[in-house]
């Protein structure tokens, strides 16, 4: 085992080696700036997300030096799990604010970029250096079950409220709690259907991939703890200054909420997800993409709903906006139907990529209206 100047030697010739991290300059410089011109939003907006790109690569190289300790399927389950804190800090610092269009759109948001953006762009990654790639369609299948089970929980109040004469606001404040706690409860189950007593179904076929992780466990782990926390803090700097650079370099509320937060929130389990695809380990990228959308919306979003009770101005209710439930209904069903197969090529990346690109360019051009009744 390594002693601890041992550890901190390791990661030194690791940033000394990858150039990307020398961005990690960023982090102290984005904190200072934060304390010292608190008023600068979009030079702490710009130098956030500079701060952001390098903590993720160093999550990915810690986190590829746990899976191929546990295996892809766990790696990538555990890879979503940090990831995901990225959107549960952003949500919650928009949630005390009393921001609640800007929370739905960032749940709404990561559900979508995950399921389209992070799953197309591995395809199409994957692709370009492996003629056909293979991976486990049933942990494939689960996650994207999982994800319409949520968009249809998600349909449920925004189509009671559609019409002339909806259910009032109470109503829809219990309904969504009900429903909170029911994903949630789904979320639980489901992991102890793949993981635990149909654990041989959801095991990757790749091995021999213990050779690429020179990190021992000790130190992998203690980067994992460490650089999460980073990301938390840079997170908190980017959600409080992105409304205003938003103005200033012209995007809407709404593309900020669903495109922008969600590809920043994101950058950690992304570039998990494009290495290990370059690395014809697709087990471990899908299980990165579908695994965190089912993740965001079975267990953060409802997690969100019973915080609102506590930490925000008035309880949040699980009611988006028709385009947003559109666009997570389809995300859902895209993903369904792509992984139907259990083999990809990069042209299937490049499909689902442009629905993708649909969306962001719909929402850049043409925000949609805010929902009756929020804040």
């Amino acid at each position: 085992m390594l002693g601890a100047a041992g550890a901190t030697k390791l990661l030194l010739a690791e940033i000394r080696q990858q150039k990307l991290l020398w961005l990690l300059v960023f982090v102290p410089v984005v904190l200072v700036a934060e304390r010292q011109t608190p008023d600068a939003h979009t030079a702490l907006f710009v130098l956030s997300v500079f701060a952001i790109v390098p903590l993720a690569a160093l999550l990915s190289h810690a986190t590829e030096a746990v899976a191929a300790r546990t295996g892809d399927a766990a790696g990538g389950l555990l890879n979503a799990t940090l990831g995901n804190l990225t959107e549960l800090v952003i949500a919650i610092t928009a949630l005390r604010a009393g921001q609640y269009m800007l929370v739905k759109a960032s749940i709404a948001g990561a559900i979508v970029t995950n399921t389209l953006f992070m799953l197309g762009m591995s395809f199409l990654l994957g692709g370009l250096k492996h003629r056909v790639q293979e991976y486990n369609r049933a942990n494939a299948r689960l996650h994207a079950g999982m994800l319409f089970l949520a968009t249809v929980a998600l349909m449920a109040p925004s189509a009671l409220n559609a019409g002339d004469g909806g259910p009032g606001r109470e109503v829809t404040h219990q309904l969504s709690l009900g429903l909170s706690i029911m994903l949630m409860i789904g979320y639980g189950l489901g992991l102890a259907f793949s993981l635990k007593t149909h654990r041989d179904l959801f095991s990757s076929d790749e091995s021999g991939h213990g050779e690429e992780a020179a990190w021992p466990i000790g130190l992998a782990l203690g980067t994992l703890a460490g650089v999460t926390l980073l990301v938390a803090l840079v997170s908190e700097i980017f959600v409080a200054s992105v409304q205003e650079a938003a103005v200033t370099f012209g995007m809407t509320p709404a593309f900020v909420g669903f495109i922008v937060v969600s590809l920043v929130g994101a950058a950690a389990e992304m570039a998990a997800a494009f290495a290990a695809a370059r690395k014809n380990r697709l087990d471990m990228s899908v299980g990165i993409a579908l695994g965190s959308s089912s993740q965001i919306a079975l267990f953060v979003a409802p997690a969100l709903v019973l915080l609102s009770y506590a930490l925000g101005p008035s309880p949040m209710d699980l009611q988006l906006w028709p385009g947003a439930v559109v666009m997570t209904m389809i995300a859902a069903l895209t993903a369904f139907l792509v992984t139907s197969t259990g083999r990809s090529a990069w042209f299937v990346g490049v499909l689902v990529l442009m629905v993708y690109m649909v969306f962001a360019m719909t929402l850049y051009l043409l925000p949609p209206a805010p929902v009756q009744g929020l804040p």
